[in-house]
């Protein structure tokens, strides 16, 4: 099995240590990973923002450069974002491009590969901590479920906080957190405290963009609680 692996701008300009984990957890799984190093953007940023016409040309480009290929091995198509996954799957077909199968990690791990233990080898024993889901508005919009829950669960050692209003969005949003700061930033303090008062110490997303905005608002307010992306964590179990 051969998955083709789309890593994301934020990724690639600030989280290139969740690229790296996201490669150690396939591999582990037995999958054989192909990255294609000349992949830019999926014209996400320009989509969300309106101008579809730039935001064309970049999908187009990204589409073409994953698109499926016919071979004797399975392959997927998976990326550790679901608003890039969101953004090949939706976003494509209102631009009048073909959408592209692309799977969010959490997906393929339990949809394709239907794990059922972590690490798939040998016996952890795991210092215990807790940990709170943010469910972002993207992984809605692919339908995802419980999988990233399924996912941190089997972990050892990890205990999912109870967390208040666990659908509410962070406020990012992209381009939205620019043009309208003060909204955006008001949203996330809102997420804050409802992780602080779940009591996890850390809060763990399945995409970069609402990481990167809570991480900064984390900051600014000089609070004890650590991000960590859904691929961060499965890599940490592998060497405990």
């Amino acid at each position: 099995m051969t998955a083709r692996l789309m890593l994301t701008c934020l990724c690639d300009a600030l989280y290139g240590e969740v690229g790296v984990a996201t490669v150690r957890v396939l591999e582990h799984c037995g999958v054989r990973v192909e990255f294609d190093e000349r992949q830019t953007c999926c014209g996400q940023p320009a989509f969300n923002a309106g101008d579809w016409k730039a935001a064309g040309p970049v999908a187009e480009r990204c589409r073409q450069l994953f698109a499926p290929t016919t071979s004797k091995d399975a392959v997927y198509l998976v990326t550790p974002s679901g608003s890039c996954a969101a953004m090949c799957r939706h976003g494509y077909p209102m631009l009048g491009l073909e959408p592209l199968p692309m799977m969010e990690l959490s997906e393929f791990l339990i949809d394709v590969l239907r794990l059922e233990r972590w690490p798939l080898r040998g016996n952890r024993v795991a210092r215990r901590r807790q940990v709170a889901l943010h469910r972002s508005c993207h992984g809605r919009m692919l339908g995802l479920a419980d999988q990233q829950e399924q996912l941190l669960r089997l972990v050892p050692g990890l205990d999912l906080a109870p967390l208040e209003q666990e659908e509410q969005c962070c406020g990012f949003g992209g381009a939205f957190s620019v043009t309208h700061g003060k909204i955006s930033s008001g949203i996330g303090v809102e997420k804050l405290r409802n992780l602080l008062n779940s009591c996890a110490e850390a809060v763990v997303s399945g995409d970069m963009g609402c990481l990167i905005h809570l991480d900064g608002l984390i900051r600014r307010h000089g609070l004890n609680l650590k991000t960590l992306h859904i691929s961060q964590v499965l890599a940490e179990a592998l060497d405990s």
